[in-house]
């Protein structure tokens, strides 16, 4: 079993991101409200908002999707759908997908269908 996690920094690609999973037969996901450490020193900590003028009006915020997947390419298979719909990413400052492997997961979300 294996860990993606998505951290999406182009919040407006958000949906496109969720119909791929789930063409891809994902259900298991969980989304999360995230902020990168240097956002959170621009935005918050007085001695560095000169950051602010460093990141060129990005937004403070990102969506980070956790997924847990029997399939280790499942992060490769993610960006080569996206890329066909003109989502690429790879770009700098798009996104950071990152694959783990997963010794064990505990419990079952209510809305997800544990016989699959």
């Amino acid at each position: 079993m294996y860990l993606l996690m998505i951290i999406l920094n182009k919040e407006e690609y958000l949906d496109d991101v969720l119909s791929v999973l789930v063409e891809l037969g994902i259900t298991d996901a969980t989304i999360m409200d995230t902020q990168s450490l240097e956002m959170a020193l621009a935005y918050k900590v007085p001695i560095f908002a000169g950051l602010k003028f460093q990141l060129g009006g990005r937004t403070p915020y990102s969506k980070t999707i956790f997924v847990l997947t029997e399939e280790k390419e499942t992060g490769k298979n993610v960006m080569e759908l996206l890329k066909g719909v003109g989502i690429d990413l790879e770009e700098k400052g798009v996104a950071r997908l990152i694959t783990m492997k997963v010794e064990s997961a505990l419990g079952t979300p209510p809305e997800v269908d544990a016989s699959f």
